[in-house]
């Protein structure tokens, strides 16, 4: 029997962290908008949430401010939301694709599976050379990991 490889390995993004922080106060600030928007974005960018509704058909409104003046707008939906597991969106703005966001509880840490697949290799290779996605998504849990340092409860 032969085995088929992965015929998206070209498009996509996967980045895996183990957190220090407990899964309920990581689920917290991946879900409210006042959470995600003090670390969401590479280094240098603020954030201004319109809607953020994380249940399944649900949308994300979100403006990226980058630290040249660019706005940044995105527009996701929400596939899937299993609280303390799972997040699946789509992001409907351009570039296109689909984000699953893994939370898995270890003790008082949590540990993070983020895969993005962009809808095409062209999107990929422009928002991977171009905007240099996989340097951006390791600030953005950089970001997440001070801001949750710096939270005493929820």
């Amino acid at each position: 029997m032969e085995t088929k490889k992965s015929n998206t390995s070209d498009r996509e993004i996967f980045l895996s962290r183990k957190i220090n922080a407990p899964i309920e106060l990581v689920w917290e600030v991946w879900t409210k908008p006042e959470h995600i928007a003090n670390w969401w974005g590479p280094n240098g960018f603020t954030n201004t949430i319109d809607m953020m509704d994380v249940v399944p058909g649900g949308e994300w409104h979100l403006v990226m401010h980058g630290p040249d003046g660019t706005d940044y707008i995105n527009k996701s939906i929400f596939k899937e939301v299993i609280p303390f597991k799972k997040i699946v969106y789509q992001h409907v703005s351009s570039p296109g694709l689909i984000a699953t966001v893994e939370f898995e509880a270890q003790g008082e840490q949590t540990l993070i599976n983020w895969h993005m697949l962009f809808e095409t290799v062209e999107q990929f290779i422009k928002v991977v050379k171009v905007h240099k996605a996989v340097e951006g998504q390791k600030q953005n849990v950089d970001k997440l990991e001070v801001y949750l340092s710096g939270l005493k409860s929820f």
